[in-house]
């Protein structure tokens, strides 16, 4: 499977919600690590690439007008 493609200030949608029932999170840094942060209420999360990538569900660019 090939490595999904975002890049920093990027908008995720999870497939799973966040305990603060948002599923948007901004990519923050990019790595070996991701660190993302929930768009609800503002906790930062540090996950494993590939881990991160099999929880999302759609990346939405950060120039885009959604």
């Amino acid at each position: 499977m090939l490595p999904l493609k975002f890049n920093v200030g990027d908008v995720l949608l999870m497939k799973k919600k966040h305990p603060c029932s948002s599923d948007l999170f901004k990519v923050a840094r990019l790595g070996s690590d991701v660190r993302i942060i929930c768009q609800g209420c503002g906790r930062d999360l540090t996950l494993q690439r590939d881990s991160l990538e099999k929880m999302i569900k759609r990346v939405q660019p950060k120039d885009a007008d959604a």
